[in-house]
C-alpha cells in the first residue's frame, strides 16, 4: 500500500472504532512493509489483537493491538477523545508489561506517548496528511522494529538535578540577606511544590506563574502576594475569584505561610524556572533543595541528601517487589488450580448441550453470560425443559458444573481478596528516611503492585476496585523536623505522580494529608536514654548515617556518643560505626516478628573488624538473601563505596550476591569460602601494632626541625633535637620519603615543663589544622578536657609498639590503606604515623612471609578497603594469619630460621628488598647528607636535578604497576619458597590457597 492509497482510503472512512480497528491497523503494516500480528506470532504470545490476560470464560483482552517490549494500542472512533483511550492504556499498562510506548489514534491520528521508567515523558502525534512524508513513515516503523528510538534522553533525575541547581544561587543569596537557613529551605520548597501543582492541575489556570508575574509587574511585591497564596493553600478557599484547593499537610501551615521577599531580578529566575515542566519532576529535588538552602556547616546533620531511582531500587526490588511477586504468583496458581477445571467442566457441558436444536438459543445466552464474572448463576435464563429424560440429563449436568464454577470463583475471588488484604496492610518503614527518597519509591512500587495485582486479578474474573494503598503505608523516623516535613510532602509528590500517570483523579479534601506515620525524633535513642521505639513494619529500607566510630565524639557530641553506645552494650563493641546501630534495631525487630526483611545501604567497612560483629548477630537469628559489597554511590558529588545488605525472610532459597545466585552469603558478604570464621591465634599476638596517633599539629617539614636543632639549648638545659624524630607514613612508603619530622616531648610532662621547649611547644599550641581547629579544640570535640589532658603530648603514643622496634636493628611496616600490599623496612628512631602498621620484627623470613602470595590473599579477603584501596587491619589479618609449622610469630627468630624451608625464604626476601631498593634508589642519582645534631641517620637526596626528575618518578607504587619482569620473578622466587614450607604447590589456586589457610586457623584456634 502506498502512503497516497492510504490516506486516501482512511479520509474517506465512515466506519466505527470496531469496524475500523484491526483494518487500519493492518493497513498501517502493509504500508510500513512490517508484519501484523498474525503473521509475526500466531501464538499471541508477543503480538496480538485484543491482548491481555485471557479470562477463562473468554473474555476478550485490553488493548487492541499490544507487542511486547514495543507498544500498547487503542483506537478509538473518528473524533472520540484520545486521552480517554491514554487513560485506559495506562490502567492497563502493568498488565501488559509497561510496555515502552503507549500509542492512541483513531482512522485520522496518531499520538504515541513513552513510557520507559524514570524518563521525562515524551509526546509525537502524527496527522493523517503526515503519512506523505518520509520521515513520518521512518517514525511509524520505529513503533515495530526500533521503539528504542523514541526513549527519552532526559531522565526525571536529569531534570530534578538541573532544576535543582537553579535555586542553589537563590538559596545562598537568602541565607546572605540575613534569613535563617532553615526558613530559606522550607520557603524554597514552598515554590518547589507550587510550581509542581500548577502543571500537575492541582492549581489551576497557572496560578503561582501568574503571581510572579503580577510581583514583576510592579502591581503587588511577591511576599505579600505569595504569602496570600500559601494561607490560601493551607486552608483552602478562594484567591480573589478563583478556587484554591486545600492543600494542608503542614508544608502551608500558618506558622510558616509568610513568604521571604524577593527582588526584581530573583523573581525573575523564579519565573522562568515555572517555565519548565514540574508536574514530572523527582520528588527527591526536595531534599537536594533543602541540603543546598542549609548552612554548609549543618548539611551534615541532615540525611537528606539525593539519592539516584536505580540505586534504591537495587534495594526495595529485593525485600519488597519481588516477596510480594513470588507470594502472588503462588496465589495466582491456587486460584488458576481452582477455576481452570472448573471451568473446562463447564465448557464440556455447554459443548454437549449445544447439540440439542432446543437448547441453542439458551446456550448461547448462557456463553455471553459468562462475561460478566462470577456473581452471575447460568440458568436464570434456561426454560424449564422436561420433555425429554435426556434434555433433563444435560440440564443436571449443566447445574453441576455451574455451581461448581460458581464455587470455584467464589473460593478464587476470597483468595484474591485475603491476598490484597494483605498487601494493603503491608507497611514499609525507613528509619532515617531524611527527606523522604527511599519512602516515596517504596510507595509508588507498593502502588504499581497493587494495579498490576487488580488487573491480573481482572483477568481472573474478579471485579476490579479502584487502588487504595495511600501514603499511610510507609513510615518515617527523621530527627531533623523540616526533613521530616519534607519526607511527609516528598511522600505526597509521590501519590499524586502515581495516580495521575496511571489515570486517576484524586483525592482532593485536602490534597495533603497529614502523614503523622513520618515522626520527627531520634530513631536511636529517646528523650529517657532509652532505645527508641521503632513501630511495626514488614519491611525496612533506608540509607542510615554514615560516620566512622572515630568521629561520633566529634560530630554527635562525647554525651550523645555516650548515650547511644550505652543503650546497645553488650550488644555492640563501643568502637563501632553509627550505621550498626540501625543495622541491630533492624536485626531485632525481625528476630521478635515485628518485621520480615530489611534492605540497608551501610558503609563498606561494615563487613569488616568491629563492625563485622553486627552482621553475625545477623546470621545467628536469619540470613542474607542478597548483598552488594562494592556498590558505588554517590554523596553530595563525591563516589564512595557503599555495601548494600538485604536479610531476613524471603520466599526465595537461593541467596544473590552482587545479582549472582549463591547457596549462601557470610558475614564479610562473600559467598563460598567462609573467612569470617577464621579467630585470632595466640601465637600472633602483640607483633603487629598500629603506629603513633598524632591528632594534631605534631609534624613538621624537615627543614623546620633542623632550624629548631640549631637553635641553643633551651630553658631547661637541652635542645630541641631531643624532642624531634623522623616520622613516616604510607606515603613515605609508596611515594617518596617526604622528609617529615614528628614533635615528641617525652611523656608526663607537665605544661609548665613543655613548655620549656619553646618553639616545638609554641607550634603545637598555636597551629590550627586543615579545619582551622586549634589542637585544644580538638580534644574538646573528642570528648576529653583539655584541662587534664596533656594536649602537648600526640593522641595515642603507642608505648608500647615503641619500647618493642627501639631494641630491634630494624622493623617492618605496611600501609594501612594502599593500591599494593608491600612491606617495607624502618629503623629506629624513626617513628611510624598510625596509617602505618608496625610488625615488630627485624628477620628476613617474617619479612618474606608477610610479602608472599599466601599472605596478600589472606589480607585481601580478611582486610577491609577504603574505596578502590584496600586496608591492612592487622586486627584481621596478622592475627589470624597462619603462618607456616614452626615459623609462627611466638617463637624465636633462631627457632624459625631452623624450620624447613626458613633459608630459602629469607632469601629470597632480602632479593627482593634488594632489586625493588636499587629500582628505588639507583647507583649514583643520589647522595647521603648526615644530620648535623642529634643522633640521627644520614637521609639519602637527589645527586643533582636529573636525579631528582628521576626519582620522583620512581615510587613503590609506580614500580607494582609496571611490574617488570624481574619483579614478577622475584616475587615467584619467593612464593615458591613460601609454597614449600606450606608443602603445597606452588602455583596451588587462590581458592584453595585461602581453603588451606583457614583450616590451618581453625585448627590451631580450636587448640588455643
Amino acid at each position: 500500500m502506498s502512503p497516497r492509497e492510504f490516506i486516501t482510503k482512511w479520509s474517506e472512512s465512515t466506519l466505527g472504532e470496531r469496524q475500523a480497528a484491526q483494518s487500519h491497523f493492518l493497513d498501517l503494516c502493509r504500508l510500513l512493509e512490517v508484519e501484523g500480528p498474525a503473521d509475526a506470532d500466531t501464538s499471541g504470545e508477543t503480538y496480538a489483537f485484543e491482548k491481555g490476560a485471557q479470562k477463562t470464560t473468554g473474555r476478550s483482552g485490553y488493548a487492541d493491538v499490544w507487542k511486547q517490549g514495543a507498544f500498547a494500542w487503542e483506537y478509538k472512533g473518528p473524533g472520540r477523545d484520545l486521552d480517554a483511550a491514554y487513560a485506559q492504556l495506562q490502567q492497563y499498562a502493568p498488565a501488559l508489561g509497561n510496555p515502552p510506548l503507549l500509542v492512541v489514534s483513531d482512522t485520522r491520528r496518531i499520538v504515541v506517548r513513552t513510557n520507559w521508567t524514570n524518563t521525562v515523558s515524551e509526546v509525537h502525534t502524527f496527522e493523517l496528511a503526515d503519512i506523505a512524508i518520509p520521515e513520518t513513515l521512518q517514525k511509524l516503523r520505529w513503533l515495530f522494529v526500533e521503539p528504542e528510538r523514541y526513549k527519552p534522553t532526559v531522565t526525571r533525575e536529569a531534570v530534578t538535578q538541573d532544576v535543582a541547581g537553579s535555586f542553589a544561587e537563590l538559596a545562598d543569596e537568602l541565607r546572605r540577606n540575613g534569613h535563617e537557613p532553615l526558613v530559606v529551605a522550607h520557603f524554597i520548597n514552598q515554590m518547589v511544590f507550587c510550581m509542581f501543582a500548577e502543571d500537575a492541575n492541582l492549581l489551576k489556570d497557572k496560578m503561582f506563574t501568574r503571581v510572579l508575574e503580577t510581583a514583576l509587574s510592579g502591581s503587588d511585591s511577591f511576599e505579600e502576594l505569595a504569602s496570600d497564596l500559601f494561607s490560601k493553600m493551607h486552608a483552602g478557599g478562594r484567591l480573589g475569584l478563583e478556587k484554591v484547593p486545600h492543600f494542608n499537610g503542614g508544608l502551608f501551615a500558618d506558622r510558616d505561610a509568610r513568604a521571604l521577599p524577593l527582588s526584581s531580578d530573583q523573581v525573575q529566575r523564579c519565573l522562568a524556572a515555572a517555565s519548565l515542566d514540574w508536574s514530572q519532576i523527582d520528588p527527591s529535588i526536595l531534599g537536594t533543595l533543602f541540603v543546598r538552602g542549609l548552612d554548609p556547616s549543618k548539611r551534615e546533620e541532615l540525611g537528606a541528601e539525593y539519592t539516584s531511582r536505580e540505586t534504591i531500587m537495587t534495594i526495595i526490588r529485593p525485600v519488597l517487589s519481588d516477596p510480594v511477586l513470588a507470594d502472588w504468583a503462588k496465589t495466582k496458581s491456587e486460584i488458576e488450580a481452582l477455576i481452570e477445571p472448573a471451568a473446562k467442566a463447564l465448557s464440556a457441558e455447554l459443548e454437549a448441550a449445544s447439540q440439542y436444536p432446543e437448547l441453542a438459543e439458551e446456550i448461547r445466552e448462557v456463553r455471553s453470560s459468562l462475561t460478566g464474572g462470577p456473581q452471575l448463576a447460568l440458568f436464570d435464563e434456561l426454560p424449564k425443559l422436561r420433555k425429554h429424560r435426556q434434555l433433563d440429563q444435560v440440564r443436571r449436568g449443566l447445574r453441576g458444573a455451574d455451581r461448581a464454577y460458581r464455587q470455584a470463583l467464589e473460593e478464587g475471588e476470597a483468595s484474591y481478596k485475603t491476598f490484597l488484604e494483605s498487601l494493603r496492610a503491608l507497611r514499609v518503614l525507613d528509619p532515617a528516611c531524611g527527606s523522604g527518597n527511599f519512602l516515596y519509591l517504596a510507595l509508588d512500587e507498593l502502588k504499581t503492585l497493587e494495579w498490576r495485582i487488580m488487573v491480573e486479578g481482572e483477568a481472573l474474573g474478579f471485579e476490579r476496585a479502584f487502588p487504595s494503598i495511600g501514603p499511610e503505608a510507609v513510615l518515617g523516623i527523621e530527627l531533623n523536623p523540616y526533613a521530616a516535613e519534607l519526607a511527609r510532602v516528598s511522600v505526597w509528590i509521590g501519590e499524586i505522580q502515581w495516580m495521575l500517570r496511571n489515570g486517576f483523579d484524586l483525592n482532593r479534601a485536602p490534597v495533603l494529608k497529614p502523614l503523622d506515620t513520618i515522626e520527627n525524633k531520634n530513631a536511636l535513642v529517646d528523650a529517657d536514654g532509652n532505645a527508641a521505639f521503632w513501630p511495626d513494619a514488614d519491611v525496612i529500607v533506608g540509607n542510615p548515617p554514615y560516620m566512622g566510630a572515630k568521629f561520633m565524639k566529634r560530630r554527635l557530641g562525647a554525651e550523645e556518643t555516650a548515650r547511644i553506645r550505652g543503650v546497645y552494650k553488650g550488644r555492640l563493641p563501643a568502637f563501632t560505626d553509627l550505621v550498626c546501630f540501625w543495622f541491630e534495631n533492624a536485626r531485632v525487630m525481625i528476630e521478635e516478628g515485628r518485621a520480615k526483611r530489611a534492605g540497608l545501604v551501610g558503609t563498606n567497612s561494615i563487613r569488616k573488624n568491629t563492625n563485622l560483629n553486627v552482621m553475625h548477630r545477623i546470621l545467628d537469628g536469619t540470613r542474607i538473601f542478597a548483598a552488594w559489597p562494592e556498590q558505588r554511590w554517590d554523596i553530595d558529588g563525591a563516589a564512595v563505596d557503599v555495601s548494600l545488605v538485604c536479610f531476613g525472610e524471603h520466599p526465595d532459597p537461593a541467596a544473590y550476591l552482587d545479582g549472582a545466585p549463591v547457596t549462601e552469603i557470610h558475614a564479610d558478604l562473600t559467598a563460598g569460602l567462609n573467612l569470617t570464621l577464621a579467630r585470632p591465634l595466640a601465637e600472633n599476638a602483640g607483633v603487629a601494632m598500629l603506629g603513633i596517633q598524632k591528632s594534631g599539629p605534631f609534624d613538621v617539614a624537615g627543614g623546620l626541625a633542623r632550624e629548631w636543632m640549631a637553635q641553643p639549648a633551651n630553658p631547661n638545659g637541652r635542645g630541641n633535637a631531643s624532642v624531634l624524630k623522623p616520622y613516616w607514613n604510607g606515603d613515605d612508603v609508596t611515594s617518596r620519603p617526604r622528609d617529615v619530622w614528628l614533635i615528641d616531648l617525652p611523656p608526663g610532662l607537665s605544661e609548665a615543663a613543655a613548655a620549656q621547649f619553646a618553639a616545638p611547644f609554641h607550634h603545637i599550641a598555636s597551629t590550627p589544622d586543615e579545619d582551622g581547629k586549634m589542637i585544644d579544640e580538638l580534644r574538646d570535640a573528642s570528648g576529653s578536657a583539655s584541662e587534664t589532658y596533656p594536649w602537648w603530648e600526640p593522641w595515642r603514643r603507642r608505648p608500647d609498639m615503641r619500647e618493642k622496634i627501639e631494641r630491634l636493628e630494624r622493623y617492618i611496616v605496611t600501609p594501612e590503606t594502599a593500591q599494593y600490599r608491600v612491606f617495607s623496612w624502618l629503623r629506629y628512631p624513626t617513628l611510624p604515623d598510625k596509617n602505618l602498621i608496625v610488625i615488630a620484627r627485624e628477620d628476613d623470613l617474617m619479612f618474606g612471609l608477610l610479602q608472599s602470595r599466601f599472605h596478600e590473599l589472606w589480607s585481601l579477603r580478611k582486610g577491609s578497603d577504603l574505596q578502590d584501596r584496600p586496608r591492612y587491619t592487622h586486627t584481621s589479618t596478622f592475627a589470624t594469619f597462619p603462618f607456616p609449622d614452626g615459623m609462627s610469630p611466638d617463637l624465636s627468630v633462631d627457632v624459625a630460621l631452623q624450620a624447613p624451608g626458613a633459608a630459602a625464604i629469607s632469601e629470597a626476601a632480602r632479593e627482593l628488598d634488594r632489586l625493588r631498593t636499587g629500582w628505588l634508589w639507583p647507583e649514583g642519582s643520589w647522595t647521603e647528607i648526615g644530620e648535623t645534631t642529634g643522633d640521627f641517620p644520614a637521609r639519602r637526596a637527589p645527586a643533582d636535578q636529573a636525579a631528582a626528575d628521576l626519582l620522583r618518578r620512581r615510587t613503590m607504587t609506580a614500580l607494582y604497576n609496571e611490574r617488570p619482569e624481574w619483579l614478577v620473578l622475584a616475587h615467584r622466587t619467593l612464593d615458591e619458597a613460601v609454597a614449600a614450607a606450606y608443602e603445597v604447590a606452588g602455583d596451588i589456586a587462590d581458592d584453595d590457597l585461602l581453603e588451606m589457610l583457614l583450616a590451618k586457623n581453625l585448627e590451631r584456634s580450636s587448640v588455643n
